[in-house]
């Protein structure tokens, strides 16, 4: 092992030290709480655009986001399974004398319990990683046209649902009446689903309720609890 070396690994240290207090700090400061409050206002109507593509538009982009914290139990099963293989010996120099650091300064409480839902569901399913389009407050498609954020639907495009969808609701098939329509956002409004003619859908009045603001299943990340 070089100087420059040691000298890069004690910095490195001194760095993580330094994050970890700052973190700590954040977390119970007035700043942090407002920050937070700030972030769920201006992501409250936004949704994937690969909720709707089918494609993430982002690419690469999205593994130069953050991934989620590991739960509390993730983080100590990590730890134990690093303590478990220290003990065999599996790790030489550098990776080492790091690995056995990492475990000297372990504490399973800087870790969440739980992933909050709400979060979650920020998370790419195919990458791992928070979509980029959570960070900003970006209520428009990916063309010049204007996001319907009102969850009021226009009459001509429950006119256009009507005709399409046939009277019937596209969950259990049941014929509907006139009294009976029903119109579901398949990417709920509270999630950030425009109201458009393809983000709506004809529903019968058991199956509206049934859903409420549930993201479709082949849409959804990971269930969070």
């Amino acid at each position: 092992m070089t100087r420059g070396s040691n000298l890069f690994e004690a910095f490195n240290r001194q760095l993580e030290r330094e994050s970890r207090e700052r973190n700590k700090k954040l977390a119970a400061s007035k700043e942090w709480v407002q920050l937070q409050e700030e972030f769920k206002k201006r992501s409250k109507h936004v949704c994937k655009p690969c909720w709707e593509l089918k494609y993430c538009p982002y690419g690469p982009l999205v593994e130069q986001f953050p991934v989620l914290d590991l739960t509390r139990k993730e983080a100590v099963d990590h730890n134990e399974f690093l303590k478990q293989e220290l003990k065999k010996g599996s790790y030489r120099g550098a990776r080492k004398r790091f690995f056995e650091h990492e475990v000297k300064i372990f504490n399973a409480k800087e870790y969440p319990t739980k992933i909050p839902k709400s979060i979650g569901e920020k998370e790419c399913k195919i990458f791992g990683h928070l979509c980029p389009v959570f960070f900003v407050n970006e209520p428009f498609t990916e063309t010049a046209e204007m996001r319907r954020v009102s969850r009021t639907i226009p009459r001509e495009v429950m006119l256009r649902v009507v005709r399409r969808d046939d009277y019937t609701c596209q969950k259990c098939g049941k014929h509907l009446t006139e009294t009976e329509l029903e119109f579901h956002h398949k990417i709920p409004w509270a999630k950030g689903g425009p109201t458009d003619e393809h983000n709506i859908q004809l529903y019968c009045f058991d199956c509206n309720r049934s859903q409420g603001s549930k993201v479709p299943e082949e849409l959804s990340s990971s269930p969070f609890g």
